[in-house]
């Protein structure tokens, strides 16, 4: 009951506006575009879940646990959740972020990627 009460509610707030989609994508195309700007690769599209791809697992390890004593909580996927080789850290955008937030993240991210010679 608690999570059909909480969905219908969300189709309610969706329904009443779409402030928030829009927020969302502005959010989501902003992150993106930072992001590829400081070097890192991701994988394209127009999601708010953004894989930064490491391409290996140790790095994906040290870059979440790194970005984590900075603030920035990530995941770190790698195999046999996604194919060898093809290691990546998950970054998931809300519309609840602000431009502040996610310049905070595109720093730590810059710094950790020094710090550990990806950038």
């Amino acid at each position: 009951p608690c999570i059909v009460g909480a969905g219908i509610k969300a189709f309610e707030i969706l329904e009443g506006s779409n402030d928030l989609k829009h927020k969302l994508d502005k959010n989501t195309k902003y992150f993106r575009k930072q992001i590829k700007e400081i070097g890192l690769e991701i994988k394209e599209g127009v999601h708010p879940i953004v894989p930064i791809m490491l391409f290996d697992a140790k790095k994906a390890q040290i870059f979440a646990s790194k970005l984590l004593t900075k603030g920035v909580y990530v995941i770190g996927f790698f195999y046999p959740v996604v194919p060898k080789d093809l290691a990546r850290i998950r970054v998931q955008i809300s519309a609840n972020h602000t431009i502040s937030d996610i310049d905070f993240t595109i720093d730590a991210f810059q710094q950790v990627g020094k710090e550990i010679g990806i950038l």
